[in-house]
């Protein structure tokens, strides 16, 4: 995967663990939160086991510029065929618009389509206009699922008895 892609002069690789800082960094840029953790065990799942996981970064003149983290999911919510999830992706804030974006998701697609997978999937926050225009520059498209969630904090009502 160490090929130039078509955007400004940049390497598709796979992340390494000592990518930590700068993902932590990106990601943070992006969600206004340290997910140090949750970057971290991502990295040690990917290298433990790589066939389950879809992971890339983008470096530009030695620098990591951008990063994408997804896995794979074989028959869940009653899909028959797996699927890849991108789960996490930024770009540094300074290097965007200059097509990094794109060639990460071309580069979590390619991984995705060695193992056979020809869906990728993702979720924004309706409030995210930016990454939401993003995704529908990258070709995505709403789809058929509904997202549902509920507040766990609070018990479930017990319906009222008939009088």
């Amino acid at each position: 995967m160490n090929a130039p892609s078509t955007a400004q002069s940049c390497t598709l690789r796979p992340l390494r663990r000592d990518d930590l800082d700068q993902l932590v960094g990106i990601d943070k840029a992006h969600t206004g939160n340290a997910r140090r953790r949750f970057m971290e065990k991502r990295l040690a799942a990917a290298v433990a086991s790589p066939d389950e996981h879809l992971q890339v970064g983008v470096e530009r003149d030695g620098r990591l510029v951008g990063f994408a983290l997804g896995r794979m999911l074989y028959g869940e919510f009653g899909q028959l065929e797996p699927v890849a999830v991108l789960d996490a992706m930024g770009v540094d804030p300074s290097s965007q618009e200059h097509g990094y974006g794109h060639a990460l998701i071309q580069g979590v697609e390619t991984l995705a389509r060695r193992q056979g997978v020809h869906w990728l999937h993702t979720q924004a926050d309706w409030t995210s206009h930016g990454l939401l225009r993003f995704f529908d520059s990258a070709g995505f498209k709403l789809a058929q699922r509904v997202v549902l969630e509920r507040d766990t904090s609070r018990p479930i009502a017990e319906p009222e008895a008939d009088t």
